[in-house]
């Protein structure tokens, strides 16, 4: 099973993909750890769990486990479920049964954005103006009160710090040594996305002015690039950091890291122009494909190495919210604004 943007039968045929349509827009999306069971986290509270297998019976739309919209989605690094974040203030670890289990409650607050670290066992929540830690066994920590609220936030590789974005920059805590002080990382402006690099050498973050700004954590250095015709909302390194890719063209964007880095290079553009701009991008966990989701509803798969994109699925005019590839790669969920949950198989 290969995927090959190069035969004509990639160009020529949409893939076969499960299609269901839910009564609320979807937030997040994210496959459990071994990747059997699909998850959707939904504007009226529930979190839909579907079949990662396409063929497989779907189950009956859950009800509600948050008191509002859930905001946030990802595996549970310390088991085969999920964690989710609300608009109610509730962090909740959730079986593949669907049973949920509060992980802390601040009632007031929004659970807006979530990282996780499988190694590590450890999710990150942003809550406000702090950023919340829990560790594998369900001790919680608080980091912050950053300048403003965190506006996403990320793991170092290892596991050992975290990443906040926020107003005027990046601040990044030590998980183990409580008591070193934070490193700040300051650039003007609001930072609206944040990704640190697999290989853990850069921080990346998408800002208000319509550019992105990185920065080398060894030397400190940072640098700019410009030119966006919109917010970068959306990031994504590749598997080996040889790439940054990011959102709000009408094409594939990818900025080099190897060498000396992308100081004084343009991108690299690649694929057929999208109806619209990209809203989300996801690189594939080991190969060298890029999945990217428009503002018009329409879904490419891109490769780097040939410089070619095939179009999984139409515009639809609903802007796709959340892409999230299958641990092996042959699987791709799809979530927008008007609710629809799309799980692909790319396996030809």
């Amino acid at each position: 099973m290969k995927i090959d943007l190069t035969n004509p039968a990639w160009r020529q045929t949409l893939p076969p993909a499960r299609s269901i349509a839910a009564d609320a827009p979807v937030a997040a999306c994210a496959f459990s750890r071994d990747g059997t069971t699909v998850a959707f986290a939904l504007g009226d509270g529930s979190v839909r769990l579907l079949p990662a297998d396409i063929a497989a019976p779907a189950p009956a739309a859950p009800p509600p486990v948050h008191g509002g919209a859930v905001l946030s989605l990802v595996a549970d690094p310390a088991g085969d479920g999920f964690v989710s974040g609300g608009d109610d203030g509730r962090l909740l670890r959730l079986g593949l049964d669907g049973t949920a289990t509060e992980l802390f409650n601040q009632k007031g607050k929004w659970v807006e954005h979530l990282a996780a670290h499988r190694a590590a066992g450890a999710v990150a929540a942003s809550v406000g103006k702090a950023a919340v830690v829990v560790n594998k066994d369900g001790d919680v920590r608080e980091f912050g009160p950053h300048q403003s609220t965190v506006a996403d936030l990320d793991f170092s590789k290892d596991g050992s710090r975290i990443a906040c974005a926020h107003y005027g920059g990046v601040t990044v805590w030590s998980l183990g040594q409580a008591t070193l002080p934070p490193r700040r990382f300051a650039w003007r402006g609001s930072h609206v996305a944040l990704r640190w690099s697999t290989d853990g050498k850069f921080i990346a973050t998408g800002t208000q002015e319509n550019d992105i700004h990185v920065w080398r954590m060894a030397q400190a250095t940072d640098m700019r690039m410009q030119g966006y015709p919109a917010k970068v909302k959306s990031l994504s390194w590749t598997a080996d950091a040889r790439f940054l890719y990011t959102s709000s063209q009408p094409v594939f964007t990818a900025w080099p890291f190897s060498g000396k880095g992308p100081e004084g290079k343009p991108p690299l553009q690649f694929g057929e122009e999208g109806a619209g701009l990209l809203s989300v991008v996801a690189a594939h966990p080991t190969a060298e494909f890029v999945a990217g989701g428009y503002d018009s509803g329409e879904l490419q798969l891109g490769d780097i190495k040939t410089r070619r994109s095939v179009v999984l699925k139409m515009a639809d005019g609903s802007a796709i919210t959340c892409l999230a590839w299958s641990p092996d790669g042959f699987r791709l969920a799809v979530g927008n604004e008007r609710g629809d949950l799309l799980v692909v198989d790319l396996r030809r």
